[in-house]
């Protein structure tokens, strides 16, 4: 059978990360969080106290910035490792929430994920989440999928993700940052967050994650079967 490129896009704490985890690991699949690393470019920009408005700062800091994803066999999860060391905690943290979206919305910091990116997934086979995948980074992808589900919903899922990991943050305080998030993600200049036309809606406001991962997998498994018949 052929490999494809299922691209996942949508807003914030919609379920896209666990969702193309879980379809990668059962289709066996490579898969690349492209928010996780937008996440660490942040965390690197905190550290090294680089200036967003500096171009010069920015694109020099970059140059620095090796990202690279490690399968933790004692966990079984992925681990994002900024210049070798696994910051995958410490990227899901709040006050990385709060930049994020900032950062990512820094064309020359686009430019350089999205080159790794499609680096990362010019052999096929890889289930990609991210805000831009289906239409910037694989426009190609066989299987494009656009993840949406309510504000409330939304901000509920992040509280418990963070409380899981320690973290205790007022409701009304991550809804602010939801839609802080949602309104420059969206009206960005460089690759804003849109449903590519070719891709498919999915509300995730009632669903469950296995729902979730049936509804993808399903897809994929339609669009392999017209590919394997095409072929033939």
């Amino acid at each position: 059978m052929p490999k494809i490129v299922i691209a996942i896009d949508g807003y914030s704490s919609c379920g896209k990360s666990t969702t193309a985890k879980e379809v990668a690991a059962r289709m066996g699949y490579g898969y690349i969080d492209t928010g996780a690393m937008y996440r660490a470019v942040s965390l690197f920009f905190i550290r090294e106290h680089v200036s967003l408005s500096n171009t010069k700062e920015v694109t020099a800091a970059l140059e620095k910035i090796h990202i690279t994803f490690n399968h933790n066999n004692r966990t079984g999860k992925n681990e994002t490792c900024l210049n070798g060391l696994n910051v995958e905690e410490e990227i899901r943290k709040m006050y990385i929430s709060n930049i994020v979206s900032e950062v990512s919305a820094i064309p020359e910091v686009r430019w350089a994920m999205v080159a790794q990116q499609q680096k990362m997934g010019r052999r096929r086979g890889v289930v990609m989440d991210g805000r831009d995948i289906g239409t910037k980074v694989f426009p190609d992808a066989e299987v494009k999928v656009f993840m949406t589900a309510d504000t409330q919903t939304r901000a509920q899922r992040r509280q418990q993700e963070l409380l899981a990991k320690g973290e205790l943050v007022n409701l009304e305080d991550i809804i602010k940052n939801l839609e802080k998030r949602d309104l420059i993600d969206t009206t960005r200049s460089e690759s804003p967050l849109v449903q590519a036309p070719d891709a498919e809606l999915l509300d995730t406001s009632h669903m469950t994650i296995e729902e979730q991962v049936d509804w993808v997998i399903e897809r994929a498994d339609r669009r392999l079967a017209e590919l394997h018949r095409n072929k033939v």
